[in-house]
């Protein structure tokens, strides 16, 4: 897919396999013995999770949250609304929160305050992408693909007015 919007190629394809395939070994190893539970930030980590959890060598189990804290813009509101919550009790389970893309880190910041309420009996964060020039709180994901430049990212499940998200690819949208 060519298009006039997608701008420079941030993490190739073949990274992307090969970077959720060894985080896919890591957290087999570091819960092995346990079944953890993958809570996947709807929309934008919906690739990401597909492809990590086949990479999974232990039993998990898996959930959705959907919040917004963009819109349609290219910067965060900085305000977090839940959309679509748990379906189940995550009280005393093993919990990896696997987001798409940690910016700010308001919108992750909120969601572990959130989760950590509830009385997981670990919590952890996975994250495809994360902008460390553009962090705002304190926080630090335990499994993290990339760090990338402070560029709006696009392709591998990131979106940008609901378009892009099929992608094979992580890139900047060039009309930032």
């Amino acid at each position: 897919m060519r298009d006039a919007s997608i701008g420079e190629i941030l993490v190739q394809p073949d990274d992307l396999h090969h970077r959720v395939q060894q985080l896919g070994r890591q957290i087999s190893e570091d819960y092995a013995g346990r079944e953890p539970l993958l809570i996947c930030v709807l929309k934008g980590a919906v690739f990401f999770l597909a492809d990590l959890m086949r990479a999974i060598e232990v039993p998990c189990e898996v959930d959705f949250m959907a919040v917004a804290s963009y819109g349609s813009a290219t910067q965060s509101s900085g305000v977090v609304r839940i959309l679509k919550d748990l379906d189940a009790s995550i009280e005393d389970r093993d919990v990896i929160i696997v987001e798409d893309i940690v910016d700010s880190g308001l919108t992750l910041q909120y969601l572990l305050r959130n989760l950590t309420a509830r009385g997981p009996a670990s919590l952890a964060v996975c994250a495809l992408l994360t902008k460390p020039e553009r962090l705002q709180v304190d926080l630090s994901p335990k499994y993290v693909g990339f760090e990338i430049p402070d560029r709006f990212a696009i392709g591998y499940g990131l979106d940008h007015g609901e378009r892009y998200r099929n992608l094979p690819y992580v890139a900047a949208l060039k009309a930032e």
